[in-house]
């Protein structure tokens, strides 16, 4: 009788052991599972952009996992369709998630500007990967990076370029209201102008404007060699349709990233031809080789555009941080990227004293020929 209570005991105790055990690894496995989140316009005119960008930055996380991170890592994708208002929610929603630890977005620019105030409040870092104001970063959130140059860098030598070349001396801006269109007619026109040539007429609309002849009606009768667009890429579209109507459509278009997509000759149509545009330059070396084939591996439906591999390296930044430093103190994560030397697909990237990515810029240059953008 005691042999048969004495196994009893044992096998109770060697049960409540493998129970405990049980325990301790689901706990121990819901400890290494945590979430990047990621924001961008899935849906409507702009998500050609945000889905190549959330692509770059599922792979990432895939690679991560798939070559034995500390952390099984799950990303949280939402759709801020290119609207502040949607923007907003969709940080609010990351932030209510305590097992969200860090998160990158947007490519407007309007929308991260009502986006990091709601990430800079959690304290939660935040990587930019496409919006380009330079208000984002003039802000100094000890929290907010961007990985991407501002309009700024891209202006520059767009407008050097074009003064350069010197067939183009007088030149239309028609830009959005928003900041970002703003922020373009200034720097654009400064540059420009700074470099010999002559802004002869300037005219904004609202986002969601569909008829742009009053504003190209004047700009024509300034006798402009060239149209300067500042907004992104549904407006741009029908900028450059209704110059066609009015008869201006030899004239040349210009613009930077914010226009160069595949949607933008879908809309325009025929009209789409000869547009130029430049886009911040990224210099091949190996990892971007690397970057390149496995995207294309993966046989996704939505192109890698300019934005995929921005978004790559923001989710590989955070991956790194986050296994240096762990996941417990946000703030000690924020510090990390900002003093992060990151040898990446986009080369060696740091930030400045404000979260701007001290990457040199250059541009290359994009018309659309035959219905396609090509490289010029």
């Amino acid at each position: 009788m005691l042999n048969r209570r004495t196994a009893l005991m044992r096998v109770s105790s060697i049960l409540a052991g493998s129970l405990l055990a049980i325990a301790l690894g689901a706990a121990q496995a819901q400890a290494d599972q945590i979430k990047l989140g990621f924001i961008g316009p899935l849906s409507g005119g702009n998500a050609q952009q945000g889905l190549g960008a959330r692509n770059g930055f599922l792979l990432a996380i895939e690679q991560a996992n798939a070559s034995g991170y500390p952390h099984q890592v799950e990303a949280v994708v939402l759709d801020d369709a290119s609207d502040p208002a949607v923007g907003v929610s969709a940080a609010q929603k990351l932030i209510n998630d305590p097992a969200v630890i860090a998160a990158s977005g947007h490519w407007n620019s309007s929308v991260a500007l009502a986006t990091i105030p709601v990430f800079n409040r959690a304290q939660m870092p935040f990587i930019v990967w496409g919006a380009v104001s330079p208000k984002i970063t003039e802000q100094n959130l000890p929290n907010v990076t961007r990985v991407t140059p501002t309009l700024v860098n891209e202006n520059k030598p767009l407008a050097e370029a074009i003064a350069k070349d010197g067939k183009i001396k007088k030149i239309a801006i028609i830009s959005d209201t928003t900041d970002y269109g703003a922020a373009n007619t200034k720097w654009f026109g400064d540059f420009f102008k700074a470099a010999g040539g002559e802004i002869v007429a300037s005219d904004a609309a609202a986002v969601g404007t569909t008829d742009f002849r009053a504003m190209l009606t004047t700009a024509k009768a300034a006798s402009p060699d060239a149209i300067y667009f500042g907004g992104v890429v549904t407006e741009a579209a029908l900028v450059r349709s209704q110059m066609a109507d009015l008869g201006m459509g030899s004239l040349p278009m210009y613009g930077i990233s914010g226009i160069y997509d595949p949607k933008f000759i879908e809309i325009a149509g025929a009209a789409a031809e000869g547009t130029i545009v430049g886009t911040p330059s990224v210099q091949s070396n190996p990892k971007l080789e690397e970057f390149d084939k496995a995207y294309a591996a993966k046989g996704y439906t939505d192109p890698a555009g300019s934005y995929a591999k921005y978004a790559y390296e923001a989710a590989q930044i955070l991956l790194e941080v986050i296994k240096e430093k762990g996941t417990e103190d946000k703030e000690a994560l924020s510090k990390a990227i900002r003093e992060i030397h990151h040898n990446g697909i986009l080369g060696e990237v740091s930030f400045d004293e404000n979260g701007q990515t001290n990457m040199a810029v250059e541009i290359d240059l994009h018309v659309v020929r035959d219905g396609k953008w090509v490289d010029m």
